[in-house]
């Protein structure tokens, strides 16, 4: 990992500023440990060449898998309430599939987990992200949870709600936004990605080597230019 360049984004963080889509986020006094994560597909090992971090707007996968876990603290407002989460940091290779599934061990520990549930609200889900993608960019959890938190904070999130009040939203308008929130991106470097309706779900951030942001590969980039964008108001 490139620490100079981790350091620079460190820097230039505004804290708070990411976090601030959890209101009113409080960890549990008791956390219990996900079930070891199953691996769905195989191990591949290749060079990372760049990263892109996965943000998905928690509202929209909330309206339809509310309830459907006993440990939901995303969804269920036991923790807090959610706007943007923080759904992983993936290594990727400059071509074909990328880096994943590379250890299961070592697990998240009890601190692990609960350092970060305010920017990822699902046990589960950060020991999936640290077991496919994580353990092939860092020797521990707590490295690439680190990593990922230094990416995380250095973001000035879009006011999601708001924006989606906007008359005749489009994608562009909120690759402006995020962009002019975040003046060391450029909207080529803004990817998105919508269900068949329409509506957001997650901002896909493209990284080169070196965690700077870069433009995004035109296959998965998502809609483009004056495509309607819808967003759920869910907050």
């Amino acid at each position: 990992m490139r620490r100079a360049a981790l350091a620079v984004l460190a820097g230039l963080s505004l804290p708070g500023t990411a976090l601030a889509q959890a209101y009113q986020c409080r960890v549990p006094n008791r956390i219990e440990l996900p079930r070891p994560p199953r691996q769905d597909s195989t191990t591949v090992r290749a060079p990372v060449a760049r990263y892109t971090l996965a943000v998905s707007w928690s509202p929209e996968f909330c309206r339809s898998q509310r309830g459907r876990s006993a440990n939901d603290y995303q969804c269920s407002g036991k923790i807090g309430r959610f706007g943007f989460i923080l759904h992983g940091l993936w290594p990727e290779a400059a071509k074909g599939p990328p880096p994943q599934w590379c250890a299961l061990e070592p697990r998240p520990n009890v601190a692990d987990i609960r350092a970060n549930l305010c920017m990822t609200p699902a046990p589960s889900l950060l020991e999936h992200e640290w077991a496919k993608h994580g353990s092939c960019m860092a020797v521990t959890p707590a490295g690439y949870f680190k990593v990922a938190g230094i990416l995380w904070n250095s973001l000035s999130l879009p006011d999601a709600d708001k924006l989606s009040r906007r008359e005749g939203l489009t994608a562009a308008d909120l690759r402006r936004e995020f962009v002019r929130r975040n003046p060391g991106f450029t909207e080529s470097s803004v990817g998105l990605q919508v269900s068949n309706g329409g509506w957001l779900r997650e901002l896909r951030l493209c990284y080169d080597k070196d965690f700077i942001p870069t433009a995004c590969p035109q296959r998965g980039f998502g809609p483009k230019g004056t495509v309607p964008l819808k967003i759920w108001r869910g907050l």
